[in-house]
C-alpha cells in the first residue's frame, strides 16, 4: 500500500477536531452571549432561564470564554484541537459533577439547575469523543500521525536522560 505524501496525513482527523470544536464553540458562545445580553447579576444563585438552561452573568461570561478557546482550537486544528477538546470535555464532565453537588449542598454561584448538569455532561462527552477520535485506538491506520508517535515511543524515559535512538 502506497501512501499519498502530497497531503497531510492527519487531514481527515483534523476535520473532525475542527468541526467538533467549532460547533461546540458556537453553541457555547450563543448561550453565553444570550445570557450576557439580558444583563443578569454576576453571581445570582437563582439565575434566569435562557434557552432552557438557567444562567447568571458569571456562567454567561465563562460560556463565552470557553467557546472562544474552542473556536481558537478549531482555527488552529490538528493535535492542539484534539487536546483542547479532550481536556475541556473532561472539565465539562467534572463541572457537571461538582455543580450537581453544589446545587444542594453549597453556594450555587453559577446558578446551575438539573438541565445545566445534563447539558454539561452531554457537551463534555461530545467534546471528549471529538478529541479522542482517531487518537486512542488499537488499530490506527498507517497514515495516522498518532500511530507514528506510538511507534517511535517517548523520547524520555524514567531516568530523565534522553533515550538513545538507533
Amino acid at each position: 500500500m502506497e501512501l499519498d505524501t502530497r497531503r497531510r496525513p492527519d487531514r481527515r482527523l483534523d476535520t473532525v477536531y475542527r468541526v467538533g470544536a467549532g460547533a461546540t464553540a458556537l453553541i457555547l458562545i450563543g448561550f453565553g452571549w444570550a445570557g450576557l445580553t439580558t444583563r443578569l447579576p454576576l453571581f445570582d444563585t437563582q439565575g434566569e432561564v435562557v434557552a432552557g438552561l438557567s444562567t447568571n452573568g458569571a456562567l454567561g461570561f465563562l460560556s463565552v470564554a470557553f467557546g472562544a478557546l474552542l473556536l481558537g482550537a478549531a482555527v488552529l486544528g490538528g493535535v492542539f484541537a484534539s487536546t483542547v477538546c479532550t481536556v475541556m470535555g473532561t472539565a465539562f464532565v467534572g463541572s457537571g459533577l461538582v455543580n450537581l453537588y453544589l446545587m444542594s449542598a453549597g453556594p450555587n454561584i453559577l446558578a446551575f439547575s438539573m438541565p445545566n448538569v445534563i447539558f454539561s455532561f452531554v457537551v463534555g462527552l461530545m467534546l471528549m469523543t471529538f478529541g479522542m477520535y482517531g487518537r486512542f485506538s488499537g488499530g490506527l491506520a498507517e497514515d495516522n500521525p498518532f500511530r507514528e508517535h506510538r511507534a517511535r515511543g517517548p523520547r524520555w524515559h524514567g531516568t530523565g536522560l534522553p533515550r538513545a535512538h538507533g
